[in-house]
């Protein structure tokens, strides 16, 4: 069976400080990419894109985001947060800057695409999340899983309405700029999360668990398989709904307003919901929290689109996503810890949401070749609809139990 460490942190390191500067940390790092959905018609208007380019742009962000989340996860067990964090969001600040000068898709794809997506990487809320789990007593690590999901998700709220006021008093390149510069108090909160010397002990040495040790264990894990496949879906519903359903909303009729209110609502809600997955997670089995997460996600789905759009729908599908929206996050980190342990916690937790933003790549993507193809996104909704299902029954068979390891490979 795995052996927890003993929590180690600096005697300044206290839990209300790691926990503040951690959740603004999220809140910074989730909330202004949030907003990109609100460039979509403004970008794309300027420069004669379809919303294919503005798609691919984000899809190949999703990608890359995941695609590097394990190496960076295991640069931030091995060394430390802060070098992560920062070099995270600077990739980010110059992402965010560099669209204001985008002209063609090449321009557009490495900036949104490729520095925004590898900025999101090491200062996103899993580098975070990783943090809190080595920094944090075990009875705590749910909570502030919850805690700091949460943070991310009131981003969303804050940074929603916040780019459509400042998109209508000023122009778009200029919001870009301001949140490039507002990304960057990242560099400076991420001190709180630093990772404390390790005293040498005096006593008999034990064998640590590699990091290519590590990830074999978990992908031979059939229970970490069905986690990832679960999280898959997760993204595919997440991102495709940030990005396309202000756009959606418009060609309904109804006003960019009513697409900021809406992912405004998914992110305020969605703090009621992680802070609730968070306390749940230690209360009841995290895989029947998390196949009732998918489950109810797939009844919202279906029940928005056969009704009418509206305000009231669509205000309170948001709600009702909000919810359910990134409280998968906090069983999800909260069963990798575990099973595996927090040693390789935030490398494990990343490759588990690169399945997650493979599934945002294929949502945002698809969203966008399929309007421009079918002129309707009614395929993606029951695309998504059907993954919802499956992901609440793939989770469903986890075992919730530690992996047994030779009494020298256990922390």
């Amino acid at each position: 069976m795995t052996k927890e460490q003993a929590v180690q942190r600096a005697a300044w390191q206290s839990m209300p400080l790691i926990l503040i500067c951690g959740s603004l940390i999220a809140m910074l790092g989730f909330g202004p990419r949030s907003t990109l959905g609100f460039f979509l018609t403004p970008m794309s208007t300027a420069n004669g894109w379809g919303r294919d380019v503005f798609a691919l742009a984000l899809a190949l962000q999703m990608l890359l985001w995941g695609a590097a989340q394990p190496f960076v996860g295991a640069i931030a067990d091995r060394f430390g947060p802060v070098l992560v964090l920062s070099l995270g969001a600077v990739l980010y600040a110059i992402g965010f800057a560099l669209m204001t000068f985008a002209t063609t898709p090449g321009e557009m794809y490495l900036s949104a695409g490729v520095l925004i997506g590898f900025g999101l990487a090491g200062s996103s809320f899993t580098v975070v999340l990783g943090a809190f789990g080595k920094l944090l007593e075990p009875k705590w690590r749910s909570v502030s899983f919850g805690v700091g999901t949460a943070a991310g998700s009131f981003g969303q709220f804050l940074f929603s309405p916040l780019a459509v006021a400042l998109n209508a008093n000023m122009d778009w390149h200029t919001t870009l700029l301001i949140f490039a510069g507002v990304v960057l108090l990242i560099v400076p909160l991420s001190l709180a999360l630093a990772k404390p010397i390790e005293q040498k002990s005096s006593g008999p040495q034990v064998a640590l668990q590699s990091a290519p040790a590590a990830l074999s264990e978990a992908l031979s894990h059939r229970s970490f398989i069905y986690l990832l496949l679960g999280f898959f879906t997760c993204g595919f519903q997440i991102f495709f709904i940030t990005v396309h359903l202000p756009a959606y909303l418009v060609d309904r009729g109804l006003s960019a307003d009513i697409g900021a209110y809406t992912i405004g609502t998914v992110g305020l809600f969605n703090i009621v919901g992680s802070v609730l997955a968070g306390y749940l997670s230690n209360r009841m089995p995290k895989r029947y929290l998390l196949s009732g997460i998918y489950f109810l996600r797939a009844i919202a789905i279906a029940i928005y689109i056969a009704l009418p759009v509206s305000v009231a729908s669509s205000l309170i599908f948001g709600a009702v996503m909000g919810i359910l929206w990134l409280s998968t996050v906090p069983p999800t980190n909260a069963l990798v810890a575990l099973m595996f342990g927090t040693r390789w916690l935030t490398m494990l937790a990343g490759f588990a949401f690169f399945s997650h933003q493979v599934g945002g790549f294929l949502g945002i993507w698809l969203g966008g070749v399929v309007f421009e193809r079918m002129g309707s996104y009614g395929p993606i909704w029951w695309l998504a609809i059907l993954l919802g299902i499956f992901a609440g029954l793939i989770n469903l068979p986890i075992k919730e139990q530690a992996v047994a390891r030779p009494a020298a490979a256990t922390v």
